[in-house]
């Protein structure tokens, strides 16, 4: 490529970017079609459409952390080898903390206590105990209606689940889960 093809692309390139830039900053700042600010239209369509959305609480990895070292120190203090597992109120995995020794059955009985106890916002031992009136319950997918879960929540709504499992009893298993909820309110 010569001198002048080169220098001949370079400027068409400037003048294609320079008229990119004036077209975002005119769009920008063109005024609304009843003469109001483009931000201030905005505003008003977010505020017509705040009805539409809802806001929600999450626990912070953190918290979620804090909670399932709680949990699994509970457990350890009574020479139980579990696993612990805290979700979210969508059902997904926050923080999986296996501890030493604990079965391998474990991890996933865990999670599936969690998501139980954050999709009925109830101890898994209390639902387990619905498996009598309803025992279809037991087939909804990822579910396990054994005692070790417990929801976390706030302002009385569900936000989060935490599942213990390994231990011999489910009632070991949720007092270790119950560990972990009682440690977020610290």
């Amino acid at each position: 490529m010569n001198t002048r093809t080169r220098v001949l692309t370079g400027t068409v390139l400037a003048v294609a970017l320079g008229a990119g830039t004036f077209g975002a900053v005119s769009a920008s700042a063109t005024p609304a079609a009843n003469g109001a600010p483009a931000a201030a239209v905005a505003k008003k369509k977010d505020e017509a459409s705040d009805k539409n959305f809802t806001t929600s609480t999450h626990l912070t990895v953190d918290a979620a952390t804090r909670a399932a070292q709680a949990a699994l120190q509970a457990a350890q203090a009574e020479n139980q080898k579990v696993t612990v597992a805290v979700v979210n109120r969508n059902g997904n995995t926050i923080v999986t903390l296996r501890g030493d020794g604990a079965g391998p059955q474990s991890y996933e009985s865990a999670q599936r206590k969690a998501f139980t106890a954050v999709s009925w916002n109830a101890p898994t031992s209390v639902l387990a105990g619905r498996l009598a009136q309803t025992p279809n319950l037991k087939d909804i997918p990822g579910t396990l209606f054994l005692g070790g879960g417990t929801p976390v929540q706030s302002n009385g709504a569900p936000v989060a689940g935490i599942g213990v499992a390994g231990a011999p009893s489910g009632d070991l298993d949720e007092k270790f889960a119950k560990a972990g909820v009682d440690a977020l309110a610290k």
